[in-house]
């Protein structure tokens, strides 16, 4: 899946004029947790997020008043503290390249580019949306973890045993164990009224199934 089919085109803009007081009404307003700032050209020109407007707020320990306090704020602008070295993508970006991006910069949100043109904007929430259903989450199903070697074919032979025994597999992802070198954990979904059939299927062919958590995965490391 790539970017351009997930990010949201109803942006929400400001200009850089635009005070401190009014973008967080804004933000409170619209239950966003970016705010873009643009020009008069309608050009993309900074970015500010939830987090940096809360840093920039008063703390309620100063000694000045309400009054004072609501001053200065309506004086603040966004121009004044909205980030200016932008890390954004395009809409052919995929998924997991901007998880990536965003996880390298630890940033929440990717304003979106097509050439010179802002056209969206995609977040972590945004990103963790496809994942769940990448895998299946938000079906029924019964998920279990196989244990294998990095080999070519391991994924050919599972899907093999299962499609013998006329299951379903859902959804399937792996991922090399950060722990064991060599070694891969496959996870995958299938029917609930399916999940115990399909262990027993893959035990019964020598493949090491997890269904569970375990402290030492040493035992059920393959051959």
């Amino acid at each position: 899946m790539y970017v351009g089919g997930v990010m949201h085109t109803n942006l929400v803009t400001v200009s850089p004029e635009t005070s401190l007081v009014d973008a967080m009404e804004l933000i409170k307003e619209k239950q966003i947790a970016h705010l873009l700032v643009v020009d008069k050209k309608n050009k993309l020109i900074g970015l500010v997020t939830d987090r940096d407007l809360k840093q920039n707020w008063a703390s309620p320990a100063t000694t000045l008043s309400t009054h004072e306090l609501n001053y200065l704020l309506t004086r603040v602008t966004v121009r004044m503290i909205m980030m200016k070295k932008i890390v954004t993508v395009t809409p052919s970006t995929t998924i997991e390249r901007a998880a990536l991006t965003m996880q390298e910069n630890r940033i929440g949100g990717l304003p979106v580019m097509d050439g010179d043109q802002l056209v969206g904007i995609i977040t972590t929430t945004d990103v963790m949306g496809v994942l769940l259903q990448a895998i299946g989450i938000d079906k029924e199903s019964f998920r279990f973890t196989v244990l294998v070697q990095d080999r070519v074919g391991f994924i050919a032979d599972v899907s093999r045993i299962l499609k013998d025994n006329l299951i379903n597999i859902r959804s399937i992802f792996a991922w090399p164990d950060q722990h064991y070198s060599g070694i891969y954990q496959m996870v995958m979904r299938v029917p609930q009224r399916d999940g115990q059939k399909a262990v027993t299927a893959l035990r019964d062919a020598g493949f090491k199934v997890l269904t569970e958590y375990v402290r030492d995965m040493t035992p059920f490391l393959p051959a």
